[in-house]
């Protein structure tokens, strides 16, 4: 008795603990004003709170340092541009990593924060993944991984094609859609977030979350056997993965592409 008295008090001072750190995960993950002009904060650059709280810039605004093409050891040499502070994919014919190609980071990550903001022009397709292995795809296509959807869903047709609207905006790309009410302005800059721990996982867009899965489970499998990524192995359940930005041969900007690692 007194054993289990002891575990049930160890259980009970653990829960404040446990409640404060998703509270704070939950903060980090909102992202108050983003693409507003409230919003003053300079562009690829850590504040000096963002840098006391544990967060890098996987993007330094500048050079090509951390990144490398998804099926190449070097960079794209063409359909990748930075201007002014702004990663910028070229528009090609719309396919999917046909042109410069995706690019991944350089190492791997497994439980993070991922903060990208992102603009695409009107009828665009791209997408951030995470878990990514970029040895998975030798062939053609995208790397293969686990893909927050940036598209334009009025325009684009992939918004139309899936399951209940699982290839829209923000969601988990042909697995889970993310709602149809959500904070978008295809006129401005918009933050996409991914929160990872463990198998738990969550898309935000703009401080809303959209989503959130856990990986690992039936209901996880029962996802991945109704979707294009059924005869990947083991798709999903990766333990770490690089982080990928896409080129579906649409102009689309990326900046402040920033990962706050978690324990």
């Amino acid at each position: 008795m007194k054993k289990i008295a002891i575990i049930a008090l160890a259980a009970a001072l653990c829960m404040p603990v446990m409640a404060q750190k998703k509270k704070a995960v939950k903060k980090a993950a909102q992202t108050e004003c983003a693409g507003h002009a409230c919003c003053m904060a300079k562009d690829n650059v850590l504040s000096e709170q963002e840098q006391r709280e544990g967060w890098q810039l996987l993007w330094d605004g500048k050079t090509t340092n951390g990144w490398r093409g998804a099926k190449i050891a070097t960079f794209p040499e063409n359909g990748w541009t930075i201007e002014d502070g702004i990663l910028k994919v070229h528009a090609s014919n719309g396919a999917e990593s046909a042109n410069g190609g995706d690019i991944v980071t350089t190492r791997t990550y497994k439980n993070f924060i991922l903060k990208v903001d992102f603009k695409i022009t009107e009828g665009a397709n791209s997408g951030i993944k995470y878990f990514v292995d970029p040895d998975m795809n030798k062939g053609e296509g995208s790397a293969i991984g686990c893909e927050f959807q940036i598209l334009d869903d009025l325009r684009h047709p992939d918004a139309k094609l899936g399951v209940n609207g699982n290839r829209t905006l923000g969601s988990l790309y042909d697995l889970i859609p993310a709602p149809t009410d959500k904070p978008f302005d295809i006129t401005a800059w918009n933050t996409a977030v991914v929160v990872v721990q463990g198998k738990h996982v969550e898309h935000w867009l703009n401080g809303v979350k959209l989503i959130e899965y856990e990986r690992g489970t039936q209901m996880w499998d029962a996802f991945v056997d109704y979707s294009k990524y059924k005869n990947w192995p083991d798709f999903g359940n990766r333990i770490e993965g690089n982080i990928l930005l896409q080129d579906h041969g649409d102009e689309v900007w990326f900046k402040n592409v920033k990962i706050k690692e978690l324990p």
